[in-house]
């Protein structure tokens, strides 16, 4: 059986490989995403006081340092039971929408962009930001690095540090906005709406104008029909920060909605011996197997997702570009809502139309009367013992889970991060571009290999969030060569 072998995979934080087998035919028997870092944060955190972990599980991430914040600080609220002041949840939901549109921003351009705005088959040394730049222009290139510096300096006016915040308390925030931050905020924010309409006309000019491109999006190669999951307000709108967790089915319907904190009653998680990732899946289905459709538990967490799982934008501009997202991939309304698009290279598009609510929702708070009232923590009178917290990050729903003894010492810590949630589709999505792209005869060409590459790509993995171990098992080879590079002797535990 020939192997081919993808190492590493690039454009993604952390690290990853692609194995795919080919039979005797030349076609493609199966492909795997292997992910061969450790990272093991819920195990070292064990024994530590429990509100060290916004400052501790934002070093997860050097890419979404704010989303662990949120979701850890959260988690402290209701660990405390302690609920935070009206201005407190604004202001946060500020940072983060602040957050969201720098990491918005880095995707588009610099991780998932090239690939249309240089094109799947380019030289592989200039699909990459600089490469993108030469494409658009000196210009363009600078309204994005002037959009991720704007808004970085927003995260460190509100969250005390640019790159792992420090601002989130239990039942509060660790520093009120003045007025004249007020005001500075406000300015960045009307820029980034315009950038957000201007990075989607980019992406109508450049990629919806390519009847190529449009043509791939459309193709069976990167088409899955699974489950979708979004956080979602009151009226079933998309919202980052706060709300109930919608999951809906291949066909539209919903399958199921509940809080953050029962997340353990429908969520479940598979073991695979050849990846530190876990694969979660829907409990009330059951784990058949990486196969997509309404009888199979794998659904998926991505902007995709959420768009599918909402039934639309709480921001006007967003929400027109939500039906025309709809409309154009030729999705029908049933009972009010759209049937969702199953194309997974169209998360780009819905990613982009995210970005767009994120500047109009800052825009929103950062003008609302209360943003900068001063009382921005409630105290704590009760103690602690466990809770749990959740947002809509980036890559997906995150979660996270805490424990403790009545010191507040951690006994317990549970992570499920948004690439976590995205696991079983990413390798589902790997296998079926492969078998499309690769059959008897075809030449394997670098830029096969990278639209291969693109079936992850889309999902926008952070592999050092999403690694996990069963306790006390760490899988371990070790192969001794002589300086022929002849195997002597090999040593492994855990493998089997």
């Amino acid at each position: 059986m020939k192997r081919i072998t993808i190492d590493p995979i690039t454009r993604l934080e952390g690290h990853g490989k692609i194995e795919i087998f080919l039979n005797e035919e030349g076609e493609v028997a199966n492909a795997y995403l292997q992910i061969p870092e450790l990272r093991g944060f819920e195990q070292f955190c064990i024994g530590r006081p429990a509100e060290e972990m916004p400052r501790i599980t934002n070093r997860i991430c050097g890419v979404c340092p704010e989303a662990h914040h949120m979701a850890a600080t959260k988690a402290l609220d209701a660990l405390f039971h302690v609920e935070p002041p009206s201005v407190t949840k604004k202001l946060r939901e500020l940072f983060y929408s602040a957050f969201y549109v720098t990491d918005h921003t880095v995707h588009f351009y610099a991780l998932g962009g090239p690939d249309f705005i240089l094109g799947p088959d380019s030289p592989a040394a200039e699909r990459n930001i600089l490469g993108v730049i030469h494409k658009v222009g000196v210009e363009i290139g600078k309204k994005v690095i002037n959009t991720r510096k704007r808004n970085h300096h927003v995260i460190q006016m509100l969250g005390g540090r640019g790159i792992h915040p420090v601002a989130g308390l239990p039942g509060g925030w660790s520093k009120a906005m003045t007025k004249e931050e007020r005001d500075e905020i406000e300015g960045y924010a009307k820029e980034n709406v315009e950038f957000a309409l201007f990075s989607l006309q980019l992406f109508e000019d450049i990629v919806l104008a390519n009847k190529a491109y449009v043509d791939l999006i459309l193709s069976d190669a990167f088409t899955h029909k699974t489950y979708y999951m979004g956080t979602v307000d009151k009226n079933n709108q998309i919202n980052f920060y706060d709300g109930m967790i919608r999951v809906v089915g291949p066909d539209g319907k919903e399958f199921v909605k509940y809080h953050p904190e029962d997340y353990a009653k429908h969520i479940a998680e598979h073991v695979e011996p050849w990846s530190y990732l876990k694969f979660p899946y829907l409990k009330d289905i059951g784990w058949k197997g990486f196969v997509d459709g309404k009888d199979s538990g794998v659904y998926c967490a991505t902007p995709l997702s959420r768009l599918n799982a909402s039934d639309g934008m709480a921001t006007p501009k967003a929400q027109e570009f939500y039906e025309k997202f709809y409309e154009t991939l030729g999705s029908k309304k049933i009972n009010g809502r759209y049937q969702p698009v199953h194309y997974r290279l169209a998360t780009h598009w819905a990613r982009l139309i995210e970005l767009l609510y994120a500047a109009e929702r800052m825009l929103e708070l950062v003008q609302d009367p209360e943003i900068t009232d001063p009382n921005v923590r409630a105290p704590i009178t009760e103690k602690p013992d466990e809770g749990i917290g959740g947002v809509e990050a980036p890559r997906g729903t995150l979660t996270h889970h805490y424990a403790t003894d009545e010191n507040g010492i951690l006994t317990k810590v549970n992570l499920i991060v948004g690439t976590t949630n995205n696991y079983a589709p990413i390798s589902m999505s790997i296998k079926k571009a492969a078998q499309g792209l690769i059959k008897k005869g075809t030449i394997i060409s670098d830029g096969l290999l990278n639209m291969i590459e693109m079936a992850f790509r889309n999902y926008d993995p952070c592999m050092s969030c999403a690694t996990h171990s069963l306790p006390g098992q760490m899988p371990l080879e070790v192969v001794i060569r002589n300086v022929d590079g002849n195997e002597i002797e090999r040593l492994s535990q855990f493998i089997n």
